[in-house]
């Protein structure tokens, strides 16, 4: 019903973690907003996935006067469906290399530290 989809907190620009999303499909009720950074270094990636009409046409929430918005990263590549227009984006969303969108889905970058084996499915 509406809200945040995401609330990632990177407390150092050096730090591996982040959220990557990756042939997803996003999709409720009411407007949301992709993400708002939770620590100054958020990373929030969404990558190649479906997007309904509920993603928020501003894209990312700055979450006002809490923290400078430098190092957050937040972007998104080859997005479809009725919320994946960018025009009407933040000025702040990342527009990041090819390079670095290859590296950052890599499935060597996802599972960096092995995290998916030990996951109970």
């Amino acid at each position: 019903k509406g809200g945040f989809i995401t609330a990632q907190a990177r407390e150092t620009a050096d730090s591996p973690s982040g959220f990557v999303f990756k042939g997803c499909t996003v999709s409720g009720v009411g407007l949301s907003y992709l993400g708002r950074p939770w620590r100054p270094y958020a990373r929030v990636l969404f990558f190649k996935s479906n997007f309904s009409q509920v993603v928020d046409p501003r894209g990312w929430d700055p979450y006002v006067g809490k923290m400078d918005r430098k190092g957050v990263i937040y972007a998104e590549y080859g997005n479809f469906g009725p919320g994946a227009d960018t025009s009407n984006r933040v000025s702040w969303e990342k527009k990041l290399s090819v390079d670095v969108w290859e590296k950052m889905t890599s499935m060597s970058f996802i599972n960096e530290d092995g995290w998916l084996e030990r996951q109970p499915y």
